[in-house]
């Protein structure tokens, strides 16, 4: 698998975030601070994701989405959309509750011109385990299912 990658693109207000190869943990520290970059934009107006590149992402990237999501409707009152090819990502987008949060497309979006690699935000060890937990618990708080699924690594995490 190819080490994840996140790039970003906006024109007048509307971003495109692309997820590329195996997205983990690794980068939640990248992705949050660029959500909160793109909140800051006083032209905000439309955000999607791209996962059609998207080898793989674990549930903290998961619980990253679902929070932009949420805060996106929260905030500026629209769903963001969410593009995903592989049938693989679609059934765990779907499993974790996504079709509720976003605009699902199962197909390739458009291509930005201008689209870059972020590049990555080194985190603390203790901020990304902050970061990992508040993932995981808003995931949690979209059904039933996450909660149990998630209820034994919140356990081990919190004690830790």
């Amino acid at each position: 698998m190819q080490e994840g990658k996140i790039l970003a693109a906006s024109h007048d207000g509307a971003y495109v975030i692309r997820m590329q190869g195996d997205v983990r943990l690794t980068l939640c520290t990248t992705i949050d601070e660029y959500f909160q970059h793109m909140y800051e934009d006083p032209q905000f107006a439309s955000v999607w994701v791209d996962l059609c590149e998207a080898e793989g992402i674990d549930s903290t990237t998961l619980g990253l989405l679902a929070k932009l999501a949420l805060e996106v409707k929260e905030r500026f009152g629209f769903e963001p959309a969410i593009y995903s090819c592989d049938p693989g990502i679609n059934r765990l987008l779907k499993s974790m509750g996504f079709q509720r949060l976003f605009d699902l497309h199962e197909e390739v979006c458009n291509d930005p011109e201008d689209i870059s690699e972020i590049p990555a935000v080194d985190g603390s060890e203790q901020a990304v385990k902050e970061k990992v937990i508040e993932a995981h618990r808003v995931l949690m708080n979209l059904s039933d299912e996450n909660r149990t699924r998630f209820k034994d690594l919140m356990g081990v995490l919190e004690r830790g």
